[in-house]
């Protein structure tokens, strides 16, 4: 005797099951979240020598270049205008190569005054440019 079922042998699926997918989306997610700082601190890094590199900067090369918010500018506490700064640090430049120059800008200083610098800085050449700033005082708490 033979049994026939209600149902259809070709069953075409209308929808899919994404439960799986994302249970191996996370599965992987967390892998990876494990691994890769597992990866990044495991890498040696053999850092370049050069024979014409400096141990540190000498402090008589680091010039200081001041802004306030008035966009008066300083080297060394001699005030210049843009265009003297350019040609002064030129001439810094072509003597010493490894001279250094911190830039102190004003805090309520345009930005657009202080990229004008570091162009200044990038046209005349030189490289070792810092910004100095100084750490933010928490608000006092009251008791």
């Amino acid at each position: 005797m033979r049994r026939y079922s209600s149902r259809q042998s070709l069953q075409t699926l209308t929808e899919i099951n994404v439960t799986p997918l994302l249970d191996l989306a996370f599965v992987l997610l967390i892998i990876f979240m494990i691994t890769t700082p597992l990866i990044e601190n495991s890498i040696d890094l053999v850092v370049p020598t050069s024979s014409t590199a400096k141990v540190s900067v000498n402090p008589s090369d680091v010039f200081t270049i001041s802004i306030d918010k008035n966009d008066v500018m300083k080297l060394n506490n001699e005030v210049l205008t843009a265009a003297d700064l350019e040609s002064r640090l030129a001439t810094l430049h072509a003597e010493n190569p490894s001279t250094a120059v911190v830039v102190r800008p004003d805090r309520d200083l345009a930005v657009q005054k202080f990229v004008s610098v570091m162009d200044i800085l990038q046209r005349t050449g030189i490289t070792k440019v810092g910004v100095m700033t100084h750490p933010e005082q928490s608000a006092p708490t009251t008791p």
